[in-house]
Protein backbone atom coordinates (compact mmCIF):
# COMPACT_ATOMS: atom_id res chain seq x y z
CA UNK A 1 0.00 0.00 0.00
CA UNK A 2 1.34 3.40 -0.86
CA UNK A 3 1.54 6.63 0.81
CA UNK A 4 -1.29 8.18 -1.05
CA UNK A 5 -3.49 5.28 -0.25
CA UNK A 6 -2.76 5.28 3.31
CA UNK A 7 -3.75 9.01 3.09
CA UNK A 8 -6.89 8.48 1.51
CA UNK A 9 -8.12 5.50 3.66
CA UNK A 10 -7.61 7.79 6.72
CA UNK A 11 -9.39 10.62 5.14
CA UNK A 12 -12.40 8.37 4.56
CA UNK A 13 -11.77 6.61 7.97
CA UNK A 14 -11.65 9.64 9.88
CA UNK A 15 -14.65 10.89 7.74
CA UNK A 16 -17.29 7.71 8.29
CA UNK A 17 -17.48 4.89 11.06
CA UNK A 18 -13.74 6.29 12.57
CA UNK A 19 -15.50 9.36 13.09
CA UNK A 20 -17.66 8.21 15.55
CA UNK A 21 -15.58 5.94 17.13
CA UNK A 22 -13.11 8.50 18.13
CA UNK A 23 -15.93 11.36 18.99
CA UNK A 24 -16.51 9.07 21.31
CA UNK A 25 -13.15 8.13 22.49
CA UNK A 26 -12.10 11.65 22.93
CA UNK A 27 -15.45 12.58 24.87
CA UNK A 28 -16.55 11.91 27.74
CA UNK A 29 -19.26 9.57 27.20
CA UNK A 30 -19.88 5.81 27.97
CA UNK A 31 -17.07 3.78 26.42
CA UNK A 32 -16.01 0.05 26.45
CA UNK A 33 -12.85 -0.72 28.53
CA UNK A 34 -10.46 -0.30 25.78
CA UNK A 35 -11.65 2.57 24.16
CA UNK A 36 -11.65 3.95 28.12
CA UNK A 37 -7.75 3.07 28.25
CA UNK A 38 -6.84 4.55 24.81
CA UNK A 39 -8.53 7.89 25.83
CA UNK A 40 -6.91 7.73 29.24
CA UNK A 41 -3.49 7.70 27.42
CA UNK A 42 -4.47 10.39 24.59
CA UNK A 43 -5.67 12.46 27.79
CA UNK A 44 -2.32 12.11 29.56
CA UNK A 45 -0.38 13.06 26.26
CA UNK A 46 -2.65 15.99 26.33
CA UNK A 47 -1.93 17.07 29.88
CA UNK A 48 1.78 16.67 29.36
CA UNK A 49 1.55 19.09 27.04
CA UNK A 50 -0.50 21.67 28.56
CA UNK A 51 1.79 20.89 31.74
CA UNK A 52 4.92 21.60 29.69
CA UNK A 53 3.43 24.98 27.96
CA UNK A 54 2.07 26.46 31.10
CA UNK A 55 4.99 26.11 32.86
CA UNK A 56 6.94 28.28 30.84
CA UNK A 57 4.65 31.40 31.87
CA UNK A 58 4.49 32.25 28.41
CA UNK A 59 1.28 30.18 27.28
CA UNK A 60 -1.17 33.93 26.66
CA UNK A 61 -0.57 35.75 23.63
CA UNK A 62 1.51 32.66 22.09
CA UNK A 63 0.88 31.66 18.43
CA UNK A 64 0.31 27.81 18.40
CA UNK A 65 -0.77 25.32 15.18
CA UNK A 66 -2.08 22.51 16.56
CA UNK A 67 -1.74 19.71 13.44
CA UNK A 68 -3.82 17.20 13.36
CA UNK A 69 -6.11 18.81 15.87
CA UNK A 70 -8.94 16.22 15.64
CA UNK A 71 -11.86 17.52 17.76
CA UNK A 72 -9.95 20.22 20.13
CA UNK A 73 -8.85 18.12 23.03
CA UNK A 74 -5.93 20.07 22.90
CA UNK A 75 -6.58 23.18 20.83
CA UNK A 76 -9.41 23.94 23.37
CA UNK A 77 -7.25 24.37 26.31
CA UNK A 78 -4.40 25.75 24.87
CA UNK A 79 -7.37 28.77 23.73
CA UNK A 80 -8.46 28.86 27.42
CA UNK A 81 -5.27 29.25 28.44
CA UNK A 82 -4.79 32.63 26.08
CA UNK A 83 -2.93 31.09 23.03
CA UNK A 84 -3.79 32.21 19.59
CA UNK A 85 -4.81 28.84 18.26
CA UNK A 86 -5.05 27.65 14.52
CA UNK A 87 -6.26 23.52 14.77
CA UNK A 88 -5.85 21.28 11.36
CA UNK A 89 -7.42 18.38 10.21
CA UNK A 90 -7.68 16.16 7.10
CA UNK A 91 -10.95 15.41 8.21
CA UNK A 92 -13.89 17.88 8.01
CA UNK A 93 -16.26 16.46 9.83
CA UNK A 94 -13.44 16.19 12.93
CA UNK A 95 -12.99 20.04 12.23
CA UNK A 96 -16.77 20.49 12.18
CA UNK A 97 -16.87 19.22 15.86
CA UNK A 98 -13.77 20.76 17.29
CA UNK A 99 -15.43 24.05 16.09
CA UNK A 100 -18.73 23.12 18.23
CA UNK A 101 -17.05 22.21 21.15
CA UNK A 102 -15.02 24.99 21.11
CA UNK A 103 -18.09 27.16 20.65
CA UNK A 104 -19.48 24.97 23.60
CA UNK A 105 -16.35 25.60 25.68
CA UNK A 106 -14.60 28.72 25.40
CA UNK A 107 -16.68 31.75 26.47
CA UNK A 108 -14.95 33.62 23.33
CA UNK A 109 -13.74 31.75 20.26
CA UNK A 110 -11.78 34.75 18.99
CA UNK A 111 -8.24 33.34 19.28
CA UNK A 112 -9.09 30.18 17.79
CA UNK A 113 -9.50 28.94 14.32
CA UNK A 114 -10.04 25.23 12.87
CA UNK A 115 -9.29 24.48 8.75
CA UNK A 116 -9.80 21.09 7.15
CA UNK A 117 -5.92 20.85 5.67
CA UNK A 118 -3.28 18.05 5.01
CA UNK A 119 -0.52 18.60 7.41
CA UNK A 120 1.62 18.75 4.40
CA UNK A 121 0.34 22.37 2.95
CA UNK A 122 -0.12 23.65 6.18
CA UNK A 123 1.64 27.75 5.73
CA UNK A 124 1.90 30.16 8.27
CA UNK A 125 4.64 31.18 11.40
CA UNK A 126 4.21 30.05 14.78
CA UNK A 127 6.28 30.32 17.77
CA UNK A 128 5.18 26.31 18.38
CA UNK A 129 4.05 23.73 16.69
CA UNK A 130 2.60 20.48 18.10
CA UNK A 131 1.48 17.45 16.74
CA UNK A 132 0.07 15.01 18.47
CA UNK A 133 -1.44 10.83 17.89
CA UNK A 134 -1.06 11.67 13.83
CA UNK A 135 2.32 9.81 12.89
CA UNK A 136 1.05 6.39 13.56
CA UNK A 137 -0.64 7.26 10.25
CA UNK A 138 2.49 8.08 8.70
CA UNK A 139 5.44 5.61 7.09
CA UNK A 140 8.89 6.71 7.92
CA UNK A 141 9.73 7.95 4.88
CA UNK A 142 6.31 10.18 4.46
CA UNK A 143 7.01 11.07 8.16
CA UNK A 144 10.54 12.45 7.57
CA UNK A 145 8.90 14.94 4.73
CA UNK A 146 5.94 15.79 7.12
CA UNK A 147 8.45 16.41 9.76
CA UNK A 148 10.46 18.49 8.09
CA UNK A 149 7.68 20.70 6.76
CA UNK A 150 6.24 21.67 10.28
CA UNK A 151 9.75 22.71 11.85
CA UNK A 152 9.81 25.05 8.52
CA UNK A 153 6.49 26.49 10.28
CA UNK A 154 7.46 26.81 13.78
CA UNK A 155 10.04 30.12 15.03
CA UNK A 156 10.92 28.14 18.39
CA UNK A 157 9.50 24.79 19.38
CA UNK A 158 8.11 21.28 17.75
CA UNK A 159 6.25 19.16 19.97
CA UNK A 160 5.53 15.56 18.63
CA UNK A 161 4.36 12.47 19.36
CA UNK A 162 4.77 8.80 17.85
CA UNK A 163 4.29 5.13 18.39
CA UNK A 164 7.91 3.65 19.59
CA UNK A 165 9.50 0.90 17.31
CA UNK A 166 10.35 -1.59 20.68
CA UNK A 167 10.76 -5.03 21.26
CA UNK A 168 7.34 -5.32 22.86
CA UNK A 169 5.69 -3.68 20.52
CA UNK A 170 7.36 -5.45 17.23
CA UNK A 171 6.80 -8.67 18.93
CA UNK A 172 2.50 -7.84 18.36
CA UNK A 173 0.87 -9.21 15.55
CA UNK A 174 0.55 -5.94 14.32
CA UNK A 175 0.40 -2.26 15.85
CA UNK A 176 -3.35 -1.86 14.58
CA UNK A 177 -4.68 -4.89 17.15
CA UNK A 178 -4.11 -2.36 20.23
CA UNK A 179 -7.03 -0.26 18.56
CA UNK A 180 -10.61 -1.95 19.10
CA UNK A 181 -13.19 -3.59 16.41
CA UNK A 182 -13.01 -1.04 12.84
CA UNK A 183 -10.13 1.03 14.53
CA UNK A 184 -7.68 -0.88 12.70
CA UNK A 185 -9.14 -0.14 8.95
CA UNK A 186 -6.16 1.98 9.45
CA UNK A 187 -2.54 1.10 9.52
CA UNK A 188 -0.64 2.08 12.61
CA UNK A 189 3.26 2.85 11.86
CA UNK A 190 5.75 2.66 14.50
CA UNK A 191 8.98 4.58 14.66
CA UNK A 192 12.20 4.76 16.31
CA UNK A 193 13.10 7.86 18.70
CA UNK A 194 16.90 7.54 17.03
CA UNK A 195 14.78 8.87 13.54
CA UNK A 196 12.44 11.18 14.33
CA UNK A 197 15.54 12.45 17.01
CA UNK A 198 17.51 12.69 13.83
CA UNK A 199 14.95 14.20 11.60
CA UNK A 200 14.43 17.14 14.14
CA UNK A 201 18.05 17.85 14.56
CA UNK A 202 18.57 18.08 10.65
CA UNK A 203 16.18 21.17 10.97
CA UNK A 204 18.09 22.85 13.56
CA UNK A 205 16.23 21.39 16.68
CA UNK A 206 17.30 19.87 19.51
CA UNK A 207 15.47 17.90 21.88
CA UNK A 208 14.72 19.69 25.71
CA UNK A 209 11.65 17.78 27.21
CA UNK A 210 10.88 14.71 26.49
CA UNK A 211 8.17 11.98 28.09
CA UNK A 212 6.61 8.08 27.78
CA UNK A 213 2.90 7.54 27.99
CA UNK A 214 2.15 4.15 28.45
CA UNK A 215 -1.28 2.26 29.61
CA UNK A 216 -2.71 -1.17 28.28
CA UNK A 217 -3.57 -0.14 24.90
CA UNK A 218 -1.83 3.38 24.29
CA UNK A 219 1.89 3.66 23.93
CA UNK A 220 3.28 7.23 23.05
CA UNK A 221 6.95 9.01 23.23
CA UNK A 222 6.64 12.55 23.40
CA UNK A 223 9.13 15.23 22.75
CA UNK A 224 10.01 18.98 22.36
CA UNK A 225 12.44 20.08 19.92
CA UNK A 226 13.44 23.47 20.39
CA UNK A 227 15.59 25.96 18.31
Amino acid sequence: MGAIDDKTIVTQYFNSTGFDRWRRIYGDGQVNKVQLDIRKGHQQTVDTVLDWLQADGNLSGLSVCDAGCGVGSLSIPLAQGGARVLGSDISEKMVAEAYERAKNTLIKTDNVSFATQDLEVLSGSFHTVICLDVLIHYPQEKAAEMISHLCSLAESRVILSFAPKTLYLSLLKKVGELFPGPSKTTRAYQHREADIVKILESQGFSINRQASISTSFYFCRLLEGVR
